[in-house]
């Protein structure tokens, strides 16, 4: 038996950020991250939509890019102290996947983050609120989805939680609220999308109802991106759509170890954080080749380039088709094809790739890649990603 799990309500287009209004509760925490919101006027949007529905509100705000175990545990006893009955996270990424983890502990106290660190495991939600998600940015889709990243830095490392309890019960995909992304950030979240969908239709828990999603967002992603990177507001609203498709897709199919590699590496470097958008971007056409060593893999990457008119007479000329286009996409983003090209100094790499390569292989994302992977195989993949090197194993 499989399962498909989605959002009871996903509202979308421009202006849906109204339908708070409609909202039927006492409380609400409202979860937000450093500000963008509030500068942009769409925390007084949302505030006095609620107020509308006579929803007494209290802001958590600051919560930090790829946000930390401590920072989850602050707004879970706010949460205890507040006692709403509606979470409501507004933004990007980092403080919707707070307020995902904030809901867990607001609920369930005595839990420890290590308990829910295995995936599907953790313990029946929505005992005391229900959860509302409001994406800023065209990326991740964590408004949709069953997943959440939080970061342990004193380990260095990105914890994927996941289970559908944390899927949200609402999303509101409100167009206007990407209108305010900075090209590099929407360069990095489209290319997450990307990754999203393509790493979906290979998974080895694709299925009928996720394939027509994975391979739609491919295509929107490709037909938009570089317009929605320009700043044209049509192509971000096609964007902001395309990315919730992909992660309609993933959180159900789930993903592969382009993510694995960039969970593990993303906080893991003193010379800078790898944002997670762009780490994807790097890993993904190595992974692929990496991949298609696998048959079945091969053919569902074909497939991939075959739904985009690429051209190749062969599965691996149309493989290599889809290599050289994201790569292409890489350059006019303006996105670097190595680690060593990002900026990850050589000694400290080679001093950590074994330790990276054991715990990205460990990594939840790993179990659906479509080909097995050991820890000295993702060491020397994760090796050609820093040189730049073809993959031959």
């Amino acid at each position: 038996m499989m399962r498909f799990t989605l959002p009871r309500d996903i509202y979308y287009g421009k202006g849906s950020l109204e339908q708070l209004k409609n909202l039927q509760g006492k409380k609400a925490m409202i979860v937000l991250g450093g500000g963008s919101m509030k500068k942009f006027g769409f925390v007084d949007k949302v505030l006095g939509y609620l107020k509308e529905a006579g929803i007494e509100t209290r802001l958590f705000e600051n919560v930090e890019p790829d946000p930390s175990v401590e920072t989850v545990m602050k707004g879970a006893a706010a949460m205890r102290e507040f006692e709403p009955d509606w979470i409501i996270s507004m933004g990007g990424g980092s403080p919707i996947d707070a307020a995902k983890a904030m809901w867990v502990f607001y609920e369930y106290p005595d839990t420890t983050f290590e308990e829910i660190l295995q995936p599907f495991s953790f313990p029946t939600l929505r005992q005391k609120a229900k959860f509302l998600a409001i994406p800023s940015t065209s990326g991740t889709a964590t408004e949709v989805t069953a997943f959440s990243v939080i970061t342990d830095y004193a380990k260095g490392i990105k914890y994927p939680l996941a289970d559908f309890n944390i899927t949200p019960d609402v999303a509101i995909v409100d167009p206007e609220l990407a209108e305010t992304m900075p090209a590099k950030l929407t360069a990095h979240t489209g290319m997450d999308a990307l990754t999203h969908a393509i790493e979906a239709y290979v998974s080895t828990l694709h299925a009928a109802f996720t394939d027509p999603l994975a391979l739609r967002a491919i295509e929107m992603v490709f037909n938009y991106l570089p317009a929605s990177y320009k700043g044209d507001k049509n192509a971000r609203e096609q964007m902001h759509y395309a990315q919730c498709m992909a992660g309609m897709a993933f959180s159900n199919a789930l993903l592969g170890i382009v993510h694995s590699m960039a969970h593990k590496t993303g906080a893991a470097f003193s010379t800078g954080h790898i944002p997670h958008g762009c780490a994807n971007a790097i890993y993904l056409p190595y992974v692929i080749q990496y991949n298609a060593k696998e048959a079945s893999a091969k053919t569902r990457y074909a497939e991939i380039a075959k739904y985009l008119h690429l051209a190749g007479n062969t599965e691996d000329e149309l493989v290599q088709a889809l290599c050289d286009k994201i790569d292409a996409y890489n350059v006019e983003l303006n996105i670097p094809k190595t680690l060593k090209d990002f900026g990850i100094v050589e000694e400290e790499f080679k001093e950590k790739v074994a330790k990276i390569a054991e715990l990205a292989v460990g990594d939840a994302c790993t179990g659906s890649n479509p080909r097995a992977i050991t820890p000295a195989q993702m060491e020397k993949l994760l090796t050609a990603t820093y040189y730049g090197q073809k993959i031959d194993f």
